[in-house]
């Protein structure tokens, strides 16, 4: 029985960290890369190292431990810590179906998609070039006089720098970031910052 145990068992190193398991748990999901593994002449049509007797695979180890799970469990979780898209796109490399994902991870999964849209719904309006005073809100307008928008205004001229070209495809969330960034990078960039500090 350990014989055979040891023939059923195969070696895939992923980015370095090796998983072991058995042919017959990538035999779960048919259809999807990993189940290839398990045939006969996988080692013809993937990278096999004849030395180490394993697979290589360059791809993301720690999201690949959670498909691996899959296999042996049934159920396929989300990692908090990995962002939507790249767990989208290694499932998308296994050939794993993301409405395979358990209900309970499918925000944490699917949270990337509400926030492009979020973001993407800003854009419709023109912007302006934030390197200049002109048309902006008076409220974020430092007086030249005071001496304490200069250090602001240049941050904000060398933040805007390099996105000044593609800003106003960004639409108005474009052009609020830079001003929140300012306003956090430096307390003093507004009106309502410096009477915030004073109060």
């Amino acid at each position: 029985m350990g014989l055979s145990d040891e023939k059923d068992r195969i070696v895939i190193n992923v980015g370095g960290t090796k998983h072991q398991t058995y042919r017959g748990t990538l035999r779960t999901l048919p259809g999807t890369r990993l189940s290839c593994l398990a045939e006969p002449d996988a080692p013809s049509h993937f990278d096999w190292d004849d030395k180490h007797e394993e697979f290589f695979f360059d791809r993301h180890p720690a999201v690949f431990a959670h498909i691996l799970n899959y296999y042996r469990t049934g159920k396929l979780h989300c990692p908090a810590d990995v962002c939507g898209p790249l767990y989208e796109e290694e499932l998308a490399f296994w050939g794993i179906d993301e409405t395979d994902v358990e209900p309970c991870c499918w925000m944490t999964y699917s949270q990337h998609r509400e926030a492009e849209e979020a973001l993407d719904s800003f854009g419709g309006g023109a912007l302006l070039d934030l390197t200049s005073n002109e048309d902006q809100d008076p409220e974020f307008v430092t007086d030249p006089g005071d001496g304490v928008g200069d250090e602001a205004d240049e941050m904000t001229r060398r933040l805007a720098q390099g996105y000044s070209t593609d800003i106003k495809a960004r639409g108005l969330w474009g052009r609020w970031q830079k001003r929140m960034w300012a306003l956090f990078e430096d307390p003093y960039s507004s009106k309502y910052a410096r009477t915030g500090k004073t109060s």
